[in-house]
This record gives C-alpha cells, sequence and structure tokens, in this order.
C-alpha cells in the first residue's frame, strides 16, 4: 500500500479543523492579514489564532512574512495547488472512477 506524501498530509491535517477551514476564507482575495486581524475577524483568542495559522502556514494553505515582530499571513495558491494535484493523483490510483 503506497502512503500519501508528505505534502498532502499536512495539507489535510490542516484541513480537518472546521475553525482553520473558516480561517482560510479570510485570506480570499489577495488578503494579508496579521495574527490579531484574524484573531478579531474569527472572534478567538490571539494564542488560538496564531497556532492555527502556523498549522495552515505548515499545511501550505498560507505563507508568512516577518515585518519587524508583526507577521503577515498570506494564502498560498502554489502550496494549494501542490498539495490537491498530489491528492487528486493518489485518489486517481486507489479509487479510479467506475464507467456508469
Amino acid at each position: 500500500m503506497t502512503r500519501l506524501g508528505e505534502t498532502s498530509r499536512r495539507f489535510l491535517k490542516a484541513m480537518a479543523s472546521e475553525t482553520r477551514q473558516q480561517l482560510v476564507l479570510e485570506f480570499t482575495g489577495n488578503a494579508e492579514l496579521t495574527v490579531g486581524q484574524v484573531a478579531e475577524r474569527a472572534g478567538i483568542a490571539h494564542s488560538t489564532a496564531s497556532e492555527q495559522l502556523s498549522l495552515l502556514r505548515l499545511g501550505g494553505l498560507l505563507t508568512s512574512r516577518r515585518e519587524g515582530k508583526t507577521v503577515y499571513y498570506r494564502a498560498n495558491p502554489t502550496g494549494i495547488a501542490t498539495a490537491l494535484a498530489e491528492l487528486q493523483e493518489r485518489l486517481g490510483t486507489c479509487c479510479p472512477p467506475r464507467p456508469e
């Protein structure tokens, strides 16, 4: 049995939480947000937002950049596309569609 690649596993782990799924939506329209802005918009604690954003970054869904003490997050279209392509390839080999 072939296992999922690291990219797919991290992506799926990041998307396994409904909270993180909702947080990803905050980055539509090429938004760049700080931890504080995400916490405020989502109505969650700063520490919770920081933890969740870190997991989304590790999952390839977000990128980050530091400016002084402030960290800015933004969607990572390349990371998302890479993970989805890997998942699609894996699903195509393990579970090909049935002819109708």
